[in-house]
């Protein structure tokens, strides 16, 4: 009798994954191994900012590849350094700590605001007040930060510290903010899983004063709109508001797994020799890649093409919305992280898309994630939309009746 394990993958159960296997990417395009052609309007979460296989950041992992991969954080990092330098140069920080992962960078910050209490004289200050629909990481702490029940479910006691607060509601934050044993404030500008809500940039400001009002931090997630990905590096430079702390991955590697923990010096001062350490982050081969990503997004014009780019899809779908009213019911977001909410089931419209050849990403609030690379071209875009289209206009109602 043949071993059951014969008919059973050997990975983890943890992903509905879709039945599909890529052989090839080049920019917006995804190929399957029988020849399936799909454009990626998920960008495999907003990681892939300037598509696949980009011969810029090819060159740079291939020339790193034949040269060294991996030392240790014992030694110095030339490429880390260098990074560093032109993201503070870039930003309000003045430190960064080079991670795997957006989790990992995450994790980071909320020890670097814990710490900054702790050498200050205040150790009681370690609560950090977090917002309902957040989404921060699948570490037990992240999950504890994030506060939905779904992540939660199974894993013991929730890691103790964190305050879940009902999304725009000023007047608990103000109460909660004032209680003695808060140490920072942790929010994502547009709240990516959570549906592509955004934080209005007069809120984000009055987040600013009351934070230092209270003497505690301001610790933004930009996992997944930095880069660029809300047409500015940041997306905190749409309202001035700046932190004290902010959690960067995703699009900074461009496909290459990497985070970054960025903050002012102020911020940083507790983060001294042992305190916090990784053995891969910051490795030469994720350091090249980086500096290849900043030298596209970085260059002169990039942003603004983003921002045109975007001006465009969002018309478009915004056209798509006044036509099928029964199916989209709003267009959301900021640059190209761009949320579709849904009249109909979110899934069924990212299985629609999905048929018709393009790739999106559900969301929390019945949305879907459309995170397309941000060298997307304005023909490109037509082609999503035909795409798109093709999707909705198939759950309608009005086009079922008439083919009925």
């Amino acid at each position: 009798m043949a071993d059951s394990k014969d008919h059973q993958s050997p990975l983890f159960e943890t992903y509905a994954r879709a039945d599909l296997a890529f052989e090839r990417g080049e920019g917006v395009w995804l190929e399957t191994r029988d020849g399936r052609r799909y454009m990626d309007f998920g960008g495999g979460i907003a990681v892939n900012s300037l598509g696949h296989a980009h011969p810029h950041l090819v060159a740079a992992l291939k020339e790193q590849a034949e040269k060294l991969w991996h030392v240790s954080n014992l030694y110095e990092i030339p490429g880390q350094r260098r990074l560093a330098e032109r993201l503070t140069a870039a930003t309000f920080a003045d430190r960064a700590f080079f991670t795997n992962s957006g989790a990992e960078a995450l994790e980071c910050a909320i020890k670097t605001a814990r710490r900054y209490h702790f050498v200050r004289g205040a150790p009681e200050r370690f609560r950090i007040l977090t917002f309902e629909g957040a989404f921060h990481g699948r570490t037990l702490a992240t999950i504890a930060a994030g506060g939905q029940k779904k992540y939660l479910e199974g894993f013991g006691p929730k890691v103790e510290g964190f305050d879940q607060l009902p999304f725009g509601d000023h007047e608990a934050l103000k109460q909660a903010a004032a209680a003695p044993d808060v140490a920072a404030i942790l929010i994502e500008p547009i709240q990516g899983e959570g549906g592509i809500r955004a934080v209005p940039p007069q809120c984000l400001r009055g987040l600013r004063e009351l934070c230092d009002k209270h003497g505690i931090l301001l610790i933004y997630d930009e996992v997944q709109t930095g880069i660029g990905r809300t047409g500015t590096l940041y997306a905190y430079e749409h309202s001035g508001a700046v932190p004290d702390i902010l959690a960067s991955a995703k699009g900074l590697g461009g496909g290459f797994p990497m985070g970054v923990c960025l903050a002012t010096a102020e911020a940083a001062i507790g983060m001294t020799p042992g305190t916090h350490g990784t053995t891969y982050g910051g490795n030469p081969l994720a350091m090249a890649v980086g500096n290849a990503v900043l030298d596209i997004v970085l260059a002169d014009g990039f942003l603004d093409h983003v921002r045109d780019t975007a001006l465009l899809f969002k018309q478009s779908l915004a056209s798509l919305a006044d036509r099928y009213p029964d199916v989209v019911e709003e267009i959301r977001g900021e640059g190209l992280l761009i949320g579709l909410k849904a009249k109909v089931l979110n899934t069924d419209l990212v299985a629609g898309m999905r048929e018709a050849g393009l790739l999106a990403v559900p969301a929390g609030d019945n949305v879907v994630r459309l995170l397309p690379p941000l060298i997307l071209t304005a023909d490109e875009v037509r082609e999503g939309m035909v795409r798109i289209e093709a999707a909705v206009a198939s759950l309608s109602l009005g086009n079922q009746r008439k083919s009925a």
